[in-house]
Parts: C-alpha cells; sequence; structure tokens
C-alpha cells in the first residue's frame, strides 16, 4: 500500500525521491529470494535485510498487492522486469491458487517433509539432475546455487550475474517439472472474500493495462463465484469451502469485492458489473456504516453483539476495511454520481487525517484514497462498442499512461448514461468511435482520433497541480 501511495505521490507531485525508494524497493524483492524466482510469486517476507531469505509461505493477499505495485512500476517506467513480475505472480495465482470454481484459495504452507522452504530450495546435485551438467553449472553460478549453500546447507534461487534470468527461462520448464516431484505444502484452499477481491482488482487491472484477455477472463470467473457462492442477501459472506459459506462476512469483504468489481468494469465496460457494485456498496453502507458515529465499523450491526463493536482503521498485511470502503465510495460515487457516497468517503477521511498524519505507515492505502480525493482526475468518456477496434485503439493510448486518478466509461450511444453520468449527452461523431476527456464533466473537444486523445492527455499531465 506504501508503494503504490510512493507511487501516486511522484505522478502529483514530480517529486524523485518518491520515485526512488518505490523502484528501489520493487527492484530489491525482485532480485531476491523472497519471490520465487523459478515459479513467479512472493513469499510472505524476509527475515534478512537483502531480501534473500524468505519466510517460505505464500498468501494470495501479499501476491495480489504486490502484483499491482509492479503493475503501476511498470506502466510508469516501462521496465520489462516488472512487467514479468506481474505475469509471473500471475500466472502462479492461476496455476497454484485458483480452484476450478474460480475462486482464489488462500496460501501455500512454508513447510514441506518437515522442514521450511524445502520445496524451493535446491543443491548443486538437484540442479545436475534436472539439467545436462554443463547447463546446470552455469546456472548453479547464475543463481548462488553451491555446495555450501545460502540457507540451511541449500541454496534460495536469486540472480547475481548478468543474463541470469535469460539462463532461467531456457531451463525453466524442466526444473518446474523436477520441483513438482517433490512433496508441495500444503494449500489452505478457503477462499475468503477479501482476499480475493484484492487479486480480482490485480488480475482485472493486469488484464486491462497488458492487453491479455485470458486474464480479464479469470477475473470475470472469480467475480462470477463470489457473487454467485460467496453472497447472501446482498452481503458477502466471509469464507468459502467444501460448498459451504457459514460465516457472515466483514467490512473488508464487502468493500474489497466491491472494489475488484470497480476495476473489472473498467477491463470489460460491461455495465453488469457496476451493477452489482452498486448493489454491494448500497448494502455495504447499510450494515457497517453507523451515522451516529459517523464512521464504518468492521461488522454489521445485526452481527452478534461483542464487547466492543470492532473498528481498525489502520492497515497492517492488507489494506484496512475502512480504507477499502473510503476507497471505493469516493471511486465509485464519482463514476455512477452518487453524491452521498463521495460525502461519506470525505467525512471519513476527514476524521481519520489527523492520525494518519501522524502514523502514515499506517494509512498506505486511506493515503491513496486521499490523493485521488484532492487530486485532478483524468475523467475520459468514450462512446462506443467496447470490444471494437476504434473504441480499443482508445483505451490503448490510455493503457500506455500511469493515470491512477482516473474515472473511465464506454459504452454505445444508445447506453444515454444509464449508470454512468459522464456518458449523457455524449454523441459519437459521424458513426465513429468518439473520445471526450473531461475534467470536472467539463470536456475539451471530442475527438476520433487516438492520437488527438494522446496529446490530449500528454497536456493534462503537464498541468501544474493545484495548491
Amino acid at each position: 500500500m506504501l508503494i503504490e501511495f510512493l507511487l501516486r505521490s511522484h505522478v502529483r507531485t514530480g517529486q524523485a525521491t518518491a520515485l526512488e525508494m518505490a523502484l528501489q524497493t520493487l527492484r530489491a524483492m525482485a532480485a531476491g529470494g523472497v519471490y520465487d524466482q523459478l515459479g513467479g510469486g512472493f513469499h510472505r517476507y524476509s527475515v534478512d535485510e537483502r531480501w534473500l531469505v524468505p519466510h517460505f509461505e505464500k498468501m494470495l493477499y501479499d501476491n495480489a498487492l504486490l502484483a499491482r505495485a509492479y503493475l503501476d512500476a511498470w506502466q510508469l517506467t516501462r521496465e520489462p522486469a516488472f512487467r514479468r513480475v506481474v505475469e509471473e505472480t500471475l500466472a502462479f495465482v492461476q496455476r497454484e491458487l485458483t480452484s476450478p470454481e474460480g475462486g482464489f484459495y488462500s496460501s501455500l504452507d512454508a513447510d514441506s517433509e518437515g522442514e521450511e522452504g524445502r520445496f524451493y530450495v535446491w543443491t548443486p546435485q538437484e540442479l545436475e539432475a534436472a539439467l545436462d551438467a554443463g547447463e546446470a553449472g552455469r546456472l548453479g553460478a547464475a543463481f548462488d546455487v553451491s555446495t555450501a549453500g545460502n540457507f540451511e546447507g541449500r541454496s534460495i534461487l536469486h540472480p547475481v550475474t548478468p543474463g541470469a534470468l535469460d539462463l532461467l527461462a531456457a531451463a525453466r520448464e524442466r526444473l518446474l517439472a523436477f520441483r513438482t516431484r517433490r512433496t508441495r505444502p500444503h494449500r489452505d484452499e478457503k477462499v475468503i472474500a477479501g482476499w480475493n477481491g484484492l487479486m480480482l482488482r490485480a488480475v482485472a487491472e493486469a488484464g486491462r493495462v497488458l492487453d491479455r484477455p485470458d486474464l480479464v477472463a479469470v477475473a470475470e470467473a472469480n467475480a462470477r463465484f463470489l457473487l454467485s457462492h460467496m453472497r447472501q442477501a446482498g452481503r458477502m459472506r466471509r469464507s468459502y469451502k467444501d460448498g459451504r459459506a457459514p460465516l457472515p462476512g466483514y467490512l473488508e469483504d464487502q468493500a474489497g469485492v466491491a472494489d475488484g468489481l470497480l476495476s473489472l468494469y473498467e477491463a470489460t465496460f460491461d455495465s453488469s458489473w457496476l451493477d452489482e457494485l452498486h448493489s454491494l456498496v448500497s448494502e455495504m453502507l447499510i450494515a457497517f456504516w453507523d451515522d451516529a458515529a459517523a464512521a464504518f465499523f468492521d461488522s454489521a450491526a445485526d452481527q452478534e453483539q461483542l464487547v466492543a463493536r470492532p473498528q481498525d482503521v489502520t492497515d497492517n498485511a492488507i489494506p484496512s476495511g475502512t480504507s477499502l470502503a473510503v476507497d471505493v465510495l469516493l471511486r465509485a460515487g464519482l463514476l455512477l454520481g452518487e453524491s452521498s457516497w463521495v460525502d461519506r468517503g470525505a467525512a471519513t477521511l476527514a476524521r481519520l487525517a489527523p492520525t494518519a498524519a501522524k502514523a502514515p505507515l499506517a494509512f498506505g492505502r486511506l493515503l491513496a484514497a486521499l490523493d485521488f480525493q484532492l487530486d485532478r482526475k483524468v475523467e475520459l468518456a468514450v462512446i462506443g462498442q467496447p470490444r471494437e477496434a476504434d473504441t480499443r485503439r482508445f483505451l490503448q493510448v490510455l493503457g500506455k499512461r500511469f493515470l491512477p486518478n482516473r474515472l473511465v466509461a464506454v459504452a454505445p450511444a444508445a447506453d444515454g448514461g444509464r449508470l454512468v453520468p459522464l456518458l449523457a449527452d455524449r454523441p459519437a461523431l459521424s458513426g465513429k468511435a468518439t473520445a471526450y476527456l473531461c475534467e470536472g464533466f467539463v470536456c475539451q473537444a471530442p475527438t476520433i482520433d487516438p492520437a488527438e486523445l494522446a496529446r490530449q492527455l500528454d497536456a493534462f499531465s503537464a498541468k501544474p497541480v493545484a495548491s
């Protein structure tokens, strides 16, 4: 969450230090053992200062949040390594953490065969068993695999020479096949709604930005699963396993899935996802918002009564339910013209701002929401069929830029702004896909030329930030 905020801050202010902190951290993690160099995806955390030795558990939420951070960094810098990490991480999630029904499982244990990390570490002899001797020697030297090892007598793969990743790419399938024969770590097959919402957003955004329809399809399958198997009377349940979802959900579940659906709309421009989002947010305000306190609570008003109704506003390993709720209220409220949503989100920001100013490390997602609230918005309406080539050319112009504070809507002229006011009264010129770039719903001259939209976006981004 903090890396996301640093990248956004750089875009808004031009401050180089914010960018340097974020990129240095992302590069170091991607080059360390905390990242599974062979199979993709991140382990839970590093136990040393070099990002080399991880706690080997793999959590769904870590990989969701980090995939988005690397995707943002790729949009900003176009460094190929950042895109590689995104695609490898999401490939790992598809391969090892996705249920046949479309839900995302919770985690993989750290241990197997009674040893932490045993599934992931290597010896020179194991490399030779998987590859020919010459190739094994070169790859071992490139990835710090030695007889002494760098972790309890074995070696965690991490690149130490130029060209190491090219060597690994050539050997990847054979090494994965060899690793697959080992005893796998236990998989926790609970599907937790809030964590799935985080991954839904990550997969949908990657599908949109990287022009990967296959990833968008994974996101759509996940959304259908969550809404059909884990929603009851308008509210998300907490977890699902073996056909049952017995526990009521919390604020993070309701807000997290709604947040994911907003990103899925941006990846598909299928208005049915906005209908579902509207339903979830409306129920979220009924169940979790308290008018007397002017605040969100983590448990629903009609859930089991506890001594004190829980309310944790700080981020931990994942964003707080309050931060997720504020984020989706501000973004979806503006897009859908729900001013009461925006008002509640803004009021929550105002109430928490003094606390966040004193302890910013605990409020990364809330600060990102504040950045959205205070910054100028890129508002883009495209009148055209979402799947047609002329419409997609406009979306590709948008996808080439890191514009975190954006509102985007696409629909044919016949839609008339049914759900999204930004689309209302915007005709298509000469029957062709037409883009309207707006700010505060005041639009520049419409265009049917993607190059002109690119010029308008560049001019918008070059304007100074209002004080």
